[in-house]
């Protein structure tokens, strides 16, 4: 069977996860964010439309994983006097982008977070063996104290994403530290990512079957 010859099914509900894991979150449905995936996914979607609507996809996936991080209780004073009883994150997010499709996500991040940092790792497959390997890794010295969003839009093997996971892990990270921001995942990947890693929370728009792989290409105009 070709690659033209695929057909995406539509049909079946991967809405219901816990089989798979209970720390794998779906975004809140609804049309809008259908009628996104949907133009994403439409092989003939220009790349000025693609950019505009990944980049609406990718920032309610931000903001979604950002609920995720913990939280703590404050007091301000309002212009009035009043005192009002809120919330603050608590000290210590960063976000990681795995390079390249992963910096797609990096714009989202800080138009949430202004002074944000992001550190960056690169996953490459191996020529001979096709095993996903780091080649580079940058962080915040500080890294093993802080929540970290590991950001990769498309996961379809879990393979890069293992590998970085387990570097963030040798720089001292915590697992249950881990939030992985991600636009698009297959039930495989998902099974594989979290069989390795339980206690990481996983935030996606969508599990399906067929991923749509030609995101970075697409995004950064390079088809």
């Amino acid at each position: 069977m070709g690659s033209s010859d695929i057909q995406i099914v539509t049909n079946v509900d991967y809405s219901n996860l816990e089989s798979i894991s209970k720390n794998i979150k779906l975004l809140p449905g609804n049309d809008q964010i259908k009628e996104l995936q949907t133009i994403l996914r439409d092989k003939n979607t220009t790349r000025n439309d693609f950019k505009f609507y990944a980049d609406r996809l990718i920032r309610l996936v931000i903001e979604e994983s950002l609920n995720q991080l913990p939280f703590t209780d404050c007091k301000v004073v309002t212009p009035t006097g009043a005192t009002y009883h809120g919330l603050k994150y608590r000290s210590g997010n960063c976000g990681v982008s795995i390079v390249r499709s992963g910096e797609a996500m990096e714009q989202g991040l800080r138009d949430c977070c202004r002074s944000i940092r992001i550190g960056k790792i690169l996953v490459e497959s191996d020529v001979d063996t096709h095993e996903a390997r780091v080649v580079y890794a940058r962080f915040p010295e500080d890294i093993a104290k802080r929540q970290v969003l590991l950001m990769y839009p498309i996961m379809s093997t879990g393979n890069t994403v293992t590998q970085a996971v387990k570097v963030l892990k040798e720089h001292g990270v915590k697992e249950d530290c881990i939030i992985l921001s991600n636009l698009f995942c297959t039930p495989a990947a998902v099974q594989i990512v979290t069989d390795s890693f339980p206690k990481m929370k996983i935030l996606t728009s969508e599990v399906h079957p067929v991923a749509p792989n030609h995101f970075g290409q697409k995004y950064f105009g390079t088809d």
